[in-house]
């Protein structure tokens, strides 16, 4: 086997296992799982009458290069989502479908990062959504993990760095709006990454996948700074989205990665040969997807509606820092992490990750582990449910 899988970790959700296992929750609460970022808001009807309706596409092999529809729609969606030059982003050779981004953020590094790389970095945030580290190191790279905490605005600086980890640097993977902070990376900060990879001559992937669920502004977008900067090419720069969360279709495994012509044609060629098409059916159903906003909409006023019963709820007991984007929110406990997720589970049923599971670094030097992640994917009333729990919980640990 690959020597490189022994120096994977657990995923986090293996560790919350381990930690649960064996313990036997009170009888008298029902069971809430606010662990896992699973959106459970019913999916359009438009989407499920167009897949339905394209089912026959089962009996042929999908492209890896796509649908042209499936493209063309989302193309125009990235040009009106972020005020894009119109027809700045070309589907035959700026734009690939790809089988969820998880799958997609993946892979790139394997396109990015070769064997003669001698000594080559991947730069990544310090929590973070554990793929960026997995797909570096079966990449044959060090990850170099950027703590992202409460005293930088839970944004990693990565002009910070030393030259010499810059130059070795090949790959930088930015999450905008985090998982699992929520945080926002301001046009200012976009701006001087893009001149840092220019400097330093290595490719941003923007894993922009949290981008529709938004609170009070909508976050800006790796490509828009680009483009207004002069970079009409997208150099060195790719973003990724989905639809799983902004069209709560994660079962689906549908997504995009555009930017940068000549990285995708390299990218296209690995895929050519990994066997990640798209089914025809749920290409269909993307492209209904990209092409309609009043579902998104009407998801963003759910999560709006929860994110306020969660801060009503929490704020006279707590002190909470609400996301600016995406339905996590990253919560300081008392006790720390690890030990709340244990109590929370065992005495008022509910579960939830310890942020320690989505950082790097021992002890104190864990930037994740005062805090625990809360998914708010449950509908309204469980969710406020399990808050109640939750702040339940603060009290006993204090």
């Amino acid at each position: 086997m690959n020597t490189l899988l022994n120096e994977l970790q657990p995923y986090p959700f293996e560790k919350l296992h381990t930690l649960l296992r064996g313990i036997t929750p009170a009888a008298d609460h029902d069971h809430l799982n606010l662990s896992i970022g699973e959106p459970r808001h019913p999916v359009a009807s438009l989407i499920r009458e167009m897949m339905a309706a394209s089912l026959d596409g089962i009996s042929r092999y999908p492209t890896t290069r796509g649908e042209a529809s499936l493209r063309q729609a989302a193309s125009l969606w990235l040009e009106r989502r972020f005020a894009l030059i119109p027809g700045s982003v070309n589907p035959e050779t700026q734009l690939l479908p790809v089988n969820g981004t998880r799958e997609a953020l993946f892979s790139i590094a394997q396109a990015v990062v070769g064997p003669k790389d001698d000594g080559a970095v991947v730069l990544m945030p310090n929590p973070f959504y554990q793929i960026y580290e997995g797909a570096t190191i079966m990449a044959g790279a060090t990850p170099i993990h950027v703590p992202a905490t409460q005293d930088t605005g839970f944004l990693p600086d990565y002009a910070a760095l030393s030259p010499e980890i810059l130059a070795r640097t090949k790959l930088l993977f930015l999450c905008s709006p985090s998982n699992p902070t929520g945080a926002v990376t301001p046009e200012p900060k976009l701006k001087q990454l893009i001149h840092l990879a220019e400097t330093y001559d290595f490719i941003l992937a923007a894993d922009e996948c949290y981008s529709e669920i938004w609170y009070q502004e909508p976050p800006p977008g790796l490509l828009k700074v680009a483009q207004d900067q002069g970079r009409t090419k997208f150099e060195r720069c790719l973003v990724f989205h989905s639809l799983s969360k902004r069209s709560n279709m994660p079962g689906a495994r549908s997504g995009f990665v555009a930017g940068d012509a000549n990285l995708l044609e390299h990218y296209f060629h690995l895929r050519t040969y990994t066997g990640c098409a798209t089914p025809p059916f749920i290409q269909a159903a993307a492209t209904a997807a990209w092409n309609d906003e009043v579902h998104v909409e009407d998801n963003r006023n759910l999560y709006r509606q929860k994110l306020a019963d969660a801060l009503a709820i929490l704020q006279p007991i707590l002190p909470v820092q609400p996301p600016q984007a995406g339905f996590y929110l990253w919560l300081k406990v008392p006790q720390g992490g690890i030990a709340f997720a244990r109590h929370l589970f065992q005495r008022y049923h509910v579960t939830v990750l310890p942020g320690a599971y989505l950082g790097r670094g021992e002890g104190d030097h864990n930037p994740g582990a005062p805090y625990i992640r809360i998914a708010m994917v449950q509908p309204r009333e469980e969710n406020r449910e399990a808050f109640e729990r939750i702040a339940a919980a603060v009290r006993d640990l204090r």
